[in-house]
């Protein structure tokens, strides 16, 4: 089989360009700054935007808009559906009447996956800066391995619409071809943190700037990988934050588990389930055993189909590009004990400097300020078993137990938009977020802790339009 991507060489912050093969991306400009009147005055939305400079951007726009949500920001060619498709259910309401400024930009970078824009030029950030501010700014870092408006409509609308400052990152390298950025195992994932701690202390001069204050509350969220990013710089630059929401984070720890010790069983396992006869229940079993719960069974096949083995070829390419067991991106599943098959991929086994490339992202627990995580039960790609439970004991076991809410959503899975393919079956993290992010606001502000860490049963009855609506973390 073919060895793995030569890997691109570069340093995070020299600009020399780099070519770089890149996904289809949405590629159209944001439209200009909105024109002055007649008069030259500007409107109110456009006060102070001559302040609204990015402190080590190599390059932004900034562009005076009605509105910031993406009610307006679709229209207006300041964000791209694409990037958020799939993550959120089609019944979720978008706010509106946020007008104010809207930077897009990227700080120095020599790869190129990023193409948004036409740029083909990756760290961009968006900063989006309300007129209607509440004194806080939220940053966050792109989920899966989506560039930077893909939390827009997750928590980014909700954002702005509360009156936050939002700022997001596409973490440095974005696509499937992502793994080929960095010079060594590992550099490529390691960039996103630096890219958010990069993108938070710029932002937070840009709202000084703007508002003419700092901002007196400065909060991290994300999903998926981007609530990785989350416990990440909570953990090793809780200076910066005053706390966080972290939804569904990826966890990686050197000596397992991570993903690349639980999807490989699927890609072993699930085919023989799928087939039914005599191997089906031990493969079933098998299943369980590697952490994808009972009950959870009518997600498989989309996970199969879509997520589990494209995920751990990218990710094994990432941190183990020397293991020749994969077979190109696009070709057909391996059957299982097929020879050179990332089914057939056991991370126990493989040489001690793929243990030290995931050192390089791992998680420790050893959060410094205040923290509340949530993750679905019927988690399929992120087992709730092999990640945040086990991240909620590293936290306890660091003495941090004090900083953390952990909230388990019962029938909660990893993509929103699940909800409406199995209604009443899969229960939407988005109202979880809302609920969280209320609850982080009233410990910080009015030292109210939140409820306890629980879990959060699946409501009896509950229609899919409550469902989408209601999280209380009280259950």
């Amino acid at each position: 089989m073919p060895r793995a991507p030569h890997r691109h060489h570069r340093r995070w912050l020299r600009p020399a360009a780099v070519a770089a093969a890149a996904l289809t991306a949405w590629t159209a400009a944001p439209s200009a700054a909105a024109p002055l009147p007649p008069d030259g005055t500007r409107p109110a939305h456009c006060s102070r935007i001559d302040a609204a400079k990015v402190p080590g951007a190599a390059r932004q726009q900034v562009s005076c808009l009605e509105e910031l949500t993406t009610a307006g920001t679709v229209a207006s060619g300041h964000t791209d559906p694409a990037d958020w498709a799939g993550l959120t259910p089609a019944g979720l309401a978008t706010p509106r009447g946020v007008p104010g400024i809207q930077i897009d930009g990227y700080f120095p970078d020599s790869s190129t996956t990023n193409t948004n824009h036409g740029w083909n030029h990756d760290s961009q950030f968006v900063i989006r800066l309300p007129d209607h501010w509440n004194g806080g700014l939220v940053v966050s870092g792109a989920p899966g391995v989506r560039e930077q408006y893909a939390n827009d409509r997750a928590f980014g609308d909700w954002a702005v619409s509360q009156g936050y400052a939002f700022a997001a990152t596409d973490k440095g390298a974005t696509g499937a071809a992502f793994h080929r950025d960095g010079e060594a195992p590992g550099d490529a994932l390691a960039e996103g943190n630096h890219r958010v701690t990069q993108l938070t202390r710029a932002a937070r001069q840009v709202v000084a700037r703007r508002y003419q204050r700092t901002p007196s509350r400065t909060l991290a969220m994300g999903m998926s990988n981007g609530g990785y990013l989350v416990r990440w710089q909570l953990e090793n630059h809780p200076e910066l934050y005053d706390g966080g929401v972290d939804w569904e984070g990826t966890l990686w720890r050197a000596e397992g588990p991570n993903l690349l010790t639980f999807l490989p069983p699927a890609l072993r396992h699930y085919p023989a389930y799928a087939a039914g006869g005599a191997g089906a229940e031990q493969a079933h079993r098998a299943m369980e055993a590697a952490g994808y719960p009972a009950g959870s069974e009518f997600l498989w096949p989309f996970h199969h189909q879509y997520y589990w083995d494209l995920t751990q070829r990218i990710y094994r390419e990432e941190l183990d590009p020397e293991f020749d067991g994969a077979t190109e991106a696009g070709t057909p599943f391996c059957a299982p004990g097929t020879p050179a098959c990332d089914a057939d991929y056991t991370y126990a086994d493989r040489p001690g400097k793929v243990r030290k490339a995931v050192a390089k992202i791992a998680l420790t627990g050893r959060i410094g300020k205040p923290l509340i995580s949530f993750h679905g039960t019927y988690d399929v790609l992120l087992p709730i078993s092999r990640s945040s439970d086990v991240y909620a004991r590293l936290v306890k076991r660091e003495g941090r137990g004090h900083l953390h809410r952990y909230y388990r959503v019962g029938a909660g899975t990893h993509v929103d938009s699940l909800a409406d393919a199995f209604p009443g079956r899969v229960r939407p993290l988005v109202p979880c977020h809302r609920s969280a992010a209320a609850a982080l606001e009233r410990w910080l502000d009015h030292g109210v802790r939140p409820p306890s860490s629980r879990t959060l049963e699946l409501p009896e009855g509950a229609g899919p339009e409550k469902l989408l609506t209601h999280c209380p973390l009280n259950g």
